[in-house]
């Protein structure tokens, strides 16, 4: 037997499963509501992801190597790279699916622009899963009903799973990001031409915080809150423009766009032979709201286990074996959502943590911490006497704003 594979989305998570699939010879079905989406989205992935996922330049729009973060009061802190190799990657998400898309197409994977409405599940191990979709390429704007029956399916189809919705994986918190594409005169696009700018504060985010990060011919300027608050997303996108006001004067807005966010995966990843990726499994990390490279990583090594699992294809996985991807993703990952989790807990709930997370953020070894970690997508340990001034300097910059806890 060949097995045959269903992928719902094509977004990183969707396209990265769909390529090591079809690499390895699997019958692999790749199905995008959008081809032309472009998501809402900072549009930052590490430095790792470009080696690791074999992005070619023309994917960078920007290669960032100053970053100013700015307080609640407008204090600035600049952290700079000072490897000249090394640089966090800004890109447009239609771009950068685009290709992934169309690289997991040219390795054999079938391409099907349709909108999925209905999975039906068998009652035993053997038997297939039917997708009911609707193929957007005939029939014109209505599309034409149709159906597919494959042996696994990988639920990469965003925030609003309707793969996670048919296999009850349950719910999860998630945040509103709003974002305004702003094309600057050229005087005020040359001072971003490798700077992005993250703001903190309760004018511009109750629980995170704001950006202007730079694109190949405009910046993205946005903003993001739990679900809670999402009444006041406009707001503080008003609160971002008018912090950054200067630096934006003149801009044109060429795109408004909000999405939702998780901020937590979901109870259940794997039911059956089903399993999520990406923001369908709820892989976006708390503080920094990063889900670029934890998406793709999450469709690889979910695609790898079944390579694994169904020796190349031969045969049917079971639950069991399926979730050994789970076992992998949060024994590699786990540590980072946890440390991101404790950091967002601590320094983002009162704009005077928020001054001594700034404050914190002056300091060279935490600037190389924190780089190391995210531009290589580990937590990397400190040495032990500096691990000792890192604490030291943030319960000092915490008591210094009357921040810390009793």
């Amino acid at each position: 037997m060949t097995l045959r594979v269903a992928v719902v989305g094509s977004g990183p998570a969707g396209s990265s499963a769909a390529e090591t699939l079809a690499k390895a010879g699997i019958e692999t079905f790749l199905i995008e509501r959008k081809l032309d989406n472009a998501k809402p989205c900072g549009g930052a992935i590490p430095l790792c992801m470009v080696s690791e996922f074999e992005l070619p330049p023309e994917i960078i729009d920007r290669r960032v190597r100053k970053m100013k973060m700015i307080s609640p009061s407008n204090r600035e802190v600049d952290i700079n790279l000072v490897n000249e190799e090394e640089y966090i990657g800004m890109c447009r998400r239609e771009v950068l699916d685009s290709f992934l898309r169309e690289r997991a197409a040219k390795l054999g994977a079938t391409l099907i622009n349709a909108t999925v409405h209905k999975l039906d599940i068998p009652t035993n191990n053997t038997d297939p899963y039917t997708i009911h979709y609707v193929d957007h390429t005939e029939g014109g704007a209505q599309g034409i009903a149709k159906t597919l029956k494959v042996d696994l399916v990988i639920g990469a189809d965003g925030a609003n799973s309707r793969i996670a919705k048919e296999m009850d994986a349950g719910d999860y918190n998630y945040a509103i990001a709003f974002q305004e594409r702003i094309r600057l005169p050229a005087d005020k696009m040359a001072y971003y031409n490798d700077m992005a700018e993250m703001y903190v504060g309760d004018d511009v985010s109750t629980d995170f915080y704001a950006w202007v990060f730079p694109k190949y011919d405009h910046v993205a300027v946005g903003t993001g809150t739990m679900q809670v608050n999402k009444a006041s997303i406009k707001q503080l996108q008003a609160g971002i423009r008018a912090r950054a006001s200067e630096k934006l004067a003149g801009g044109q807005i060429i795109k408004v766009e909000a999405h939702p966010i998780p901020e937590h995966p979901r109870p259940r990843r794997v039911v059956g032979r089903i399993a999520l990726v990406g923001d369908a499994a709820g892989y976006v990390t708390k503080s920094s709201g990063e889900g670029i490279y934890f998406a793709a990583k999450s469709g690889r090594m979910c695609a790898e286990t079944i390579v694994e699992v169904s020796n190349g294809g031969a045969r049917i996985p079971t639950e069991k074996e399926l979730k050994l991807y789970l076992k992998r993703w949060d024994k590699k990952y786990g540590l980072t959502y946890k440390v991101l989790d404790i950091l967002q807990t601590v320094f983002y709930r009162s704009d005077a943590t928020r001054e001594a997370f700034v404050e914190m953020c002056d300091d060279m070894d935490v600037q190389r911490l924190t780089f190391d970690s995210y531009l290589y997508k580990t937590v990397v340990p400190a040495n032990p006497i500096t691990q000792l001034k890192i604490t030291a300097k943030t319960i000092a910059s915490l008591l210094r704003g009357n921040a810390l806890a009793p």
